[in-house]
């Protein structure tokens, strides 16, 4: 591993601080921590802490010795001052004498310690900070680390690579037991300049940010040069017989794994699938159930991970793909329950068991899907996974594999403070879980749309002809962007089979796309008329068809919405080429309802008018108002509320329609009121 302590940039940031009034080792203290926080071998996913110990000042102005501690959750690569909650070291080290201190108890002692009231949480390490005497320390999930101190020889393993200076413990839950243990091994070995826990991971500690951050990186690169040492393994693989792809077997998955939680409602989850070399070794491994069963590389992944992943059997192209992963998930889930029942007993009772699906489900031959309440939480999950399948083909290098034990993990999994933060949150977004996918999401009532329905939780899918535009939007709502012709049948497919393995389905369609086409009806040219029919009639069948494909597969129901325009129900002069198609895709919207309700899939449409967007451009502004008579400012406002329509309003009623869970074949109005527009 590369030292990148780099003295010029290090100077620079302690400059920049400085204008701000902020001292040179807190400067370090940030600058080493983001080093850490950037290189995924060392921390993923807000793992991993580190401190320094420096004068403050407390709220009566008085200067005090204090902690500094990365907050919990906070991520080391990004950190700042804000999140180095500072708390009173004097009340820190105090606690050293007790001979006692529950997790709920340490909690709150953390809580009273900080100097800013306002301050993230600090780190359920912070005890461990504070009884060692060192002034920077900094704790990563190194994997080298992992591989090695996961064997059942993992402590004889570390002494010998990292020697005499290098503290050796055997694992031990994070919290005041586990601090008490380190000052005596500190006070131990004066000369000690890190300290390995065995199966969780390893401190370093240095007089200056520069020193610790250098012995941790020497202490991972020596751990990296003795598993290069091992003799290796060779890569044996199951035959495999050819298996359902995955963009197939997403939904299926998706479904088996959703909650019901009401009278045709169902908790969601995303799933994303991953796959290439190293994890294709690692699901096709005739090992893989034995391995799948000894649970993460450090028990501080099964809050993300579960302790153990499901375990699919090779389905084959043309067998019953349905049965085979309900009937998986339904046995996996059972044996969660018994996990839970055997371990509760022993803690004493647990708060509340959490749901008992999986959030690693691992597809032989294929790959593995990571799963989770949002897009976020499903990739965690699945980086966390693929850091366990190098972890553990590591170990494998040079031993065996051998993580801390089940009821180590449960502890972890139902740790008291982690139970009550899962109580104290507030109620999901109301689409959280879901998929939706926009056409046309490139710009106007479909980037407003993308944008609205991911601030409700969705995980959105932005198709647009334009691809920079699609991946423009996706970016700014953490979606998925395509570029996607959606008169070709063939791009519509591969657009879905994409979003399958990104998000594991679809749950709401919004089939947006369309493009306005004028002409005199008598005499316009057939040519014309086709092409309008392809964008705006057949292209809202085919996104429509694919959808209940998918949303069939998953068997949660779903909802298919369509933008109809205004003109479907009231057509304007020379406008019969755009407003025919349109008329016969909101009697679509009425046929999906009747033929799919049995499906539980809704259906809902928008008549909109007078938006401005890519198709009602500027110029069509100006022939539309020229039609009708009007200047352009009375054409966009002309309705009965005599205000202008955006695009944002129609996403409302997008919106509104998605979550109307007891109405199907509606179609909302969006012009501002014009009474010849109204159904009738």
């Amino acid at each position: 591993m590369k030292n990148l302590y780099d003295e010029k940039a290090a100077a620079r940031l302690v400059r920049r601080y400085a204008r701000q009034g902020i001292g040179a080792d807190l400067a370090q203290r940030i600058y080493t921590s983001r080093l850490l926080g950037g290189d995924p071998a060392l921390v993923r996913h807000g793992g991993g802490n580190t401190s320094l110990k420096a004068p403050a000042c407390d709220a009566a102005g008085r200067i005090i010795d204090a902690l500094y501690i990365k907050g919990s959750g906070c991520e080391l690569g990004e950190l700042d001052v804000a999140g180095l909650p500072a708390l009173d070291l004097g009340q820190l080290t105090a606690l050293g004498r007790r001979r006692g201190l529950n997790d709920t108890q340490m909690v709150r002692v953390l809580r009273a310690a900080c100097l800013d009231a306002d301050a993230p949480d600090p780190s359920v390490e912070t005890l461990l900070h504070a009884f060692l005497p060192h002034k920077f320390i900094d704790h990563t999930h190194a994997d080298a680390v992992l591989a090695l101190s996961n064997q059942p020889n993992g402590a004889r393993l570390c002494r010998q690579v990292f020697g005499a200076r290098v503290i050796v413990a055997p694992y031990a839950m994070s919290g005041f037991r586990l601090a008490k243990e380190a000052a005596r091994l500190a006070r131990a070995h004066p000369e000690a300049q890190a300290l390995i826990v065995l199966k969780h991971g390893v401190f370093s500690f240095g007089a200056t940010a520069r020193e610790a951050y250098g012995r941790m990186i020497r202490l991972v690169s020596a751990a990296e040069r003795r598993l290069r040492k091992g003799p290796g393994t060779e890569k044996k693989r199951a035959p495999q017989a050819r298996s359902i792809d995955a963009a197939s077997l997403a939904p299926i998955l998706r479904g088996a794994v959703a909650e019901t939680v009401g009278d045709g409602d169902h908790r969601r989850v995303i799933a994303e699938f991953r796959s290439g070399p190293k994890i294709r070794a690692f699901v096709d491994t005739p090992a893989l159930a034995r391995l799948a069963a000894k649970g993460p590389a450090t028990p501080d992944h099964v809050i993300w991970t579960k302790p153990r992943p499901l375990v699919l059997p090779c389905i084959g192209r043309h067998g019953d793909a349905a049965g085979i992963v309900t009937k998986a998930v339904a046995a996996y889930a059972k044996d969660y329950q018994g996990y839970v029942a055997r371990h509760r007993r022993r803690r004493g009772g647990i708060t509340a068991p959490l749901d008992p699906y999986p959030r690693i489900a691992l597809a032989p031959g294929l790959g593995f899907f990571g799963l989770g309440a949002s897009a976020r939480e499903a990739a965690i999950a699945a980086d966390l996974f693929e850091t366990n399948i190098k972890i553990i083909t590591d170990a494998a290098r040079i031993g065996r594999y051998a993580p801390a034990a089940e009821g180590d993990q449960f502890d972890i999994e139902y740790w008291p403070p982690e139970q009550a933060k899962r109580l104290t949150r507030g109620p999901p977004p109301p689409l959280a879980g879901q998929v939706a996918l926009i056409t046309g999401g490139g710009s106007g009532i479909g980037a407003a749309t993308a944008r609205l329905f991911a601030a409700h939780g969705a995980a959105v899918a932005v198709l647009d002809l334009d691809a920079v535009a699609a991946g423009e939007v996706a970016a700014e709502t953490g979606g998925l962007g395509l570029g996607c012709d959606v008169t070709e049948p063939k791009g519509i497919r591969r657009a879905f089979d994409a979003i399958c393995r990104a998000f594991g389905g679809v749950d709401i369609a919004v089939s947006n796309a369309g493009a306005a086409w004028q002409g005199e009806i008598g005499t316009v040219d057939d040519a014309v008329l086709r092409q309008s029919f392809e964008l705006n009639f057949f292209a809202h069948q085919s996104i429509a068809q694919h959808a209940v494909r998918v949303m069939r597969a998953q068997r949660t129901g779903g909802c298919l919405l369509f933008n109809t325009s205004k003109q479907a129900v009231n057509p304007g002069a020379d406008f019969g080429p755009y407003g025919l198609p349109k008329a016969a895709t909101l009697f679509l919207t009425r046929q999906y309802a009747v033929d799919h309700g049995r499906d539980g899939i809704r259906t809902g449409a928008v008549n909109a008018d007078r938006i401005r967007s890519g198709l009602l451009t500027d110029k069509m502004i100006t022939q539309r108002a020229k039609a009708r008579g009007l200047s352009q400012g009375d054409y966009m406002s002309g309705n009965l509320l005599g205000r202008e329509v955006t695009a944002e309003d129609v996403a409302r009623a997008f919106l509104d329609l998605a979550l109307a869970r007891a109405s199907t074949g509606a179609v909302i109005t969006v012009d501002g009121g014009n009474i010849a527009a109204t159904l009738r």
